[in-house]
């Protein structure tokens, strides 16, 4: 590696991390597992859940960099607490997790392997926290930039042996985990074939797209069962239903290519301004809430290598934070979470020099860039050694009743215990 090349790491690891001006101390003990003796403090009435598909502690560096400048925080990084996250799946031909393993380890607290939602290496249903917290009487939503069946989403309130069945997942969103609030894309799911519903099937930006539901109309079935259904950004601002169901994209609410390829970043509605309607919608309950929010164009542009659009969907993505920390600081007895479910790309953040270490391209990625740093006459670039997900830890901060729990390092499955016990659900 050349002696010219300087990093630019915001998130160390080391025994202190700079939060919110103040210092997060990590707590290294002889094992992995945070210290669960003494009581959390105070009970979380509502529970927020940031994920940022794919987004390792580079990729919070860039978005910070491009956002804020050197001296800047995000909103996610402007928390009290901070932890480090194990993100290997317990699946027997490759450590490194996808998105459903993952978001199943969260939401269940079981290893489980690629590919499953909701069950265990059995193929058994395991319950998730969505579930419990419905089950208490709380109010319960999911948001994405993805299909709102996809894979992070559907391993909150659904169980199924592959996460392709996604027709299917849209079925027991329905009628058994019974979700208030549902808002993303994946229209096609949600209709038969032949049945384009509100976004044409086949569309120029993207014509492999079209109606694949297997199990009928769930759209009108969600209609009979009390659910407004909203397909663009004024419906939404008007629904004022208790259940809602907005479906804003054949498939993911953007086009993932590479740079310069018909890669668009541009949501019908934004993250933002779905997780502002689902928290005013489920805020009514007077049980409280749990909420599951995701970016999942990190991910996917990263898969592409695509820096510029990974960033653009970053900064959406602060931005939705910034919601739930507004709301969370007038209502203090929420738990808000920001994490990413794996690592994806395997990025690095460099200084712009005459060399270009990465590659030719072909095995590897060449140098993305130059991107300016915020408030400075400074620029970047950054470097990808994969288009795939890989096996390093992720970043996670927290604020409210039992995020002290989250600090030290981890596995994935620890995230579901702390939210367990925030909310006093055994």
């Amino acid at each position: 590696m050349s002696q010219k090349k300087h990093r630019i790491i915001g998130l160390t690891l080391g025994v202190a991390l700079t939060v919110s001006g103040a210092v997060t101390t990590f707590a290294f003990f002889n094992n992995d597992t945070p210290n669960q003796s003494s009581p959390i403090q105070g009970k979380a009435k509502n529970v927020i859940v940031f994920v940022g598909d794919g987004m390792g502690a580079a990729h919070r560096d860039a978005i910070r960099l491009a956002a804020k400048g050197l001296n800047g925080k995000l909103e996610m990084d402007d928390m009290p607490y901070a932890g480090i996250v194990h993100t290997n799946s317990a699946d027997p031909k490759s450590f490194v997790t996808d998105s459903a393993a993952a978001a199943t380890a969260i939401a269940t607290g079981v290893k489980s392997y690629n590919g499953a939602i909701g069950v265990d290496l059995n193929g058994k249903p395991v319950k998730t926290v969505l579930e419990q917290a419905k089950e208490a009487g709380k109010a319960t939503g999911i948001v994405t930039t993805s299909q709102v069946t996809d894979a992070t989403p559907a391993a909150f309130a659904s169980h199924v042996a592959n996460r392709s069945s996604q027709s299917d997942i849209a079925k027991q969103y329905l009628e058994n985990s019974k979700v208030d609030v549902i808002l993303g894309g994946g229209e096609d799911y949600w209709y038969p074939t032949e049945n384009p519903g509100k976004y044409p099937d086949y569309p120029a930006e993207d014509p492999t797209e079209a109606s694949k539901g297997t199990n009928g109309n769930l759209v009108d079935k969600a209609k009979q069962l009390g659910y407004t259904y909203v397909s663009n950004a004024d419906e939404l601002k008007r629904a004022k239903s208790n259940k809602l169901l907005g479906l804003f994209a054949n498939e993911e609410m953007f086009q993932q290519r590479p740079e310069g390829e018909g890669d668009i970043y541009d949501p019908v509605v934004s993250l933002p301004d779905m997780t502002k309607k689902a928290i005013d919608i489920l805020s009514k309950n007077k049980k409280g809430f749990f909420l599951l929010v995701e970016e999942e164009a990190i991910d996917e542009m990263s898969h592409e290598n695509n820096a510029a659009l990974t960033i653009k969907a970053g900064q959406q993505f602060d931005q939705a934070v910034a919601v739930g920390k507004a709301y969370a600081k007038q209502h203090p007895d929420t738990l808000v979470i920001v994490l990413a479910d794996h690592d994806c790309g395997g990025l690095t953040v460099e200084t712009v020099n005459d060399s270009d270490e990465s590659g030719d391209g072909k095995t590897t990625s060449s140098e993305d860039g130059p991107f300016p740093i915020a408030h400075s006459d400074q620029n970047f670039v950054l470097d990808w050694t994969t288009s795939g997900h890989t096996g390093t830890d992720v970043p996670l901060t927290a604020m409210g009743p039992g995020a002290e729990k989250l600090t030290g390092i981890y596995e994935n499955t620890h995230i579901h215990d702390v939210i367990l016990r925030a909310m006093r659900i055994k």
